[in-house]
């Protein structure tokens, strides 16, 4: 083990009560980046998991002893927050349900210098946390994900899978390698990340913003592979395979209609540019023949397809001069941020 990670365990050894670390004390406050001792937060997102979330604490406290843990509860009905409580995390509220919504709040709400990201079903094993922190300063990471491998053929469902395979293969098409398990829910981000993450998602798309964010401005990544387990007992998967897996499609053609807005545009002026192509080429040749044109609403509906392929060309140019914009500024806030200390 790295004396750079040692420091890093070390640190959130510490009394949560010490100045300048983390604290839950109304008012308190959290001091500045100390370069010596980075700190680090594990997050934790549940709804109704009082099955699992006491050994998921437990475990963490265990691969990074007494490390600031936060569990955010979002509405659940069981004693998910009585659970958590006492297995010694800090325990807030989001009352916006969806994980995007968690999300949002605990990046916004949360100061470190590296964050974990983990669900709180103890589907994840936790030992795997000080190999992630080790790679991400190795290698200078800003995000570093987990790809679930697993031997259990009820942890990782055949839809969950297939599905997964399909989006992340989109998001690799569109956006460039990088990832193998876009829908992972065990990561460590950098505080270059979160804090420039605008977190825009509400539900379980929140991991596909997560990929394409740090793929879009090219932020140094990497995956390391982990234990995933199933649930245990009376412990159930909120994630609907079909509607979830919808929703996380929409927002995947929601991004690349704003991270990369030429190429969408350009492929919907392509196909409509071919079918009125297609559907304007008899007239054309009857024309040519006789002089008349016989078929009026064949021709305006062709000359209407191909007006609308290059006003899409056109939208395509204008949005992708906008997207470079906003890259820009997206790429301006996260160097704003300072890099995690070494």
């Amino acid at each position: 083990m790295s004396e750079t990670l040692e420091r890093l365990i070390a640190a959130a050894t510490l009394p949560q009560s010490r100045p300048g670390w983390f604290t839950d004390r109304p008012g308190a406050r959290v001091s500045p980046v100390d370069a010596a001792t980075p700190r680090v937060a594990v997050l934790i997102p549940c709804f109704n998991e009082e099955a699992a979330i006491g050994k998921v604490v437990t475990d963490f406290r265990l691969a990074l002893p007494n490390a600031a843990i936060y569990v955010y509860d979002n509405n659940s009905t069981d004693h998910t927050m009585l659970e958590a409580r006492a297995a010694g995390a800090v325990v807030r509220s989001e009352m916006l349900q969806g994980k995007g919504h968690v999300v949002r709040r605990m990046f916004a709400d949360v100061e470190a210098d590296f964050f974990v990201l983990v669900d709180g079903d103890d589907t994840y094993d936790a030992t795997a946390a000080p190999r992630m922190l080790q790679v991400m300063l190795d290698h200078h990471c800003d995000m570093v994900s987990a790809a679930r491998t697993t031997s259990h053929e009820g942890a990782y469902r055949l839809g969950h899978r297939l599905g997964n395979r399909v989006l992340t293969g989109m998001v690799r098409w569109v956006f460039g390698k990088g990832v193998s398990d876009m829908l992972s829910g065990f990561r460590v981000f950098s505080r270059r990340f979160v804090k420039s993450f605008p977190a825009m998602a509400s539900g379980f798309e929140t991991e596909t913003e997560f990929t394409v964010h740090a793929l879009a401005l090219h932020m140094p990544m990497q995956e390391v592979a982990v234990s995933y387990r199933g649930r245990p007992a009376g412990s159930r998967s909120k994630l609907r395979t079909v509607s979830d897996g919808l929703r996380i499609l929409r927002a995947i053609l929601a991004l690349i209609e704003q991270e990369r807005p030429m190429q969408s545009f350009a492929v919907t002026a392509l196909v409509l540019l071919l079918s009125g192509l297609l559907i304007g080429a008899p007239v054309v040749v009857t024309y040519l023949q006789t002089g008349l044109v016989p078929r009026l609403p064949t021709a305006l509906l062709s000359t209407g397809l191909v007006l609308l392929a290059f006003l899409s060309l056109t939208c395509g140019l204008i949005l992708d001069s906008v997207s470079r914009g906003r890259k820009e500024l997206k790429r301006l806030a996260y160097l704003s941020i300072p890099a995690p200390p070494e």
